[in-house]
């Protein structure tokens, strides 16, 4: 059997410590899949920014925490950081939570975009058709745009972007 040789790594590291990650599974990707192309179409006509996906990583200090958003977004007047990683604060993130890494994506990545005053966070919890947008009020995250089930979420930072939750968990 050939083996076929991987260019990237799903190895983050949190807060000092490297913690390498499982690939992710297809319903994951489908729903990340379908962010994408959502807030993509979006930029397309409005022109604010570029969006890009994991893996890629995000230094937000070297050697101390070095993670991989599923998704993100950084504004045109914040490309600076886009170097051969991003080096710095992207001002959208989103995570797309499993039921492996519910602890991860909801409390210890949070509290580390919190720490680094990311604008905004989205968490995605599929088992729920749950999305709810955070963004940075006084250094602490409180919900901007929430919808389970059913309805449309907006985003602050991607002004003028809704997103339907039906179009992304079908």
């Amino acid at each position: 059997m050939e083996t076929i040789a991987r260019d990237f790594d799903l190895t983050e590291i949190i807060n000092g410590e490297e913690i390498m990650g499982p690939s992710p599974f297809g319903r994951h990707q489908q729903i990340a899949s379908r962010i994408t192309r959502k807030i993509f179409s979006f930029l397309e006509t409005h022109d604010l920014g570029e969006l890009y996906f994991s893996p890629f990583d995000v230094i937000l200090e070297d050697r101390i925490n070095r993670l991989q958003p599923d998704i993100f977004f950084i504004r045109k007047n914040n490309m600076a950081i886009f170097q051969d990683w991003i080096r710095g604060v992207p001002d959208m993130v989103c995570e797309i939570v499993s039921p492996g890494s519910y602890r991860k994506d909801t409390a210890i990545k949070k509290k580390i975009y919190e720490k680094y005053k990311v604008p905004e966070y989205w968490i995605v919890i599929p088992e729920l058709r749950t999305i709810e947008i955070l963004t940075i009020e006084n250094d602490r995250y409180e919900t901007h745009s929430a919808a389970e089930l059913e309805g449309m979420v907006t985003s602050k930072v991607i002004e003028g972007l809704q997103v339907n939750i039906n179009d992304i968990f079908g």
